[in-house]
């Protein structure tokens, strides 16, 4: 499996996981998820963008403009009511995912 689906499926939840913690703009995503993956993940503009406006159009997040002190306009994004069930439910299913995974890769009954 390439590393680019790895992080198509796993994109949802960790745009809805950065958002519950505070309202960010694109550039400041993108930022933090490489701050905290170290490197690892590094989102694209061609990869977040339409994925924040899948999100918007569920009713997962939502966005509204906000002055800058240092240049344009800003398009923040914020989850909502409906996102953050929507983010529970989705780390219940990674939790169970990482399990069988674990279960299955991690204890050796599939050897690379």
């Amino acid at each position: 499996m390439q590393k680019t689906e790895l992080i198509k499926g796993s994109t949802s939840i960790v745009l809805l996981s950065l958002l519950k913690e505070k309202d960010m703009y694109g550039y400041e995503i993108t930022e933090k998820v490489k701050e905290l993956s170290a490197g690892y993940l590094n989102y694209k503009e061609g990869t977040l963008y339409p994925a924040l406006k899948r999100l918007e159009l569920k009713g997962l997040v939502e966005s509204y403009w906000e002055k800058s002190s240092d240049g344009p306009r800003r398009k923040y994004y914020r989850i909502t009511k409906v996102g953050l069930k929507e983010l529970g439910e989705q780390k219940q299913e990674w939790n169970m995912f990482q399990k069988v995974m674990h279960r299955i890769v991690g204890d050796g009954i599939v050897k690379a």
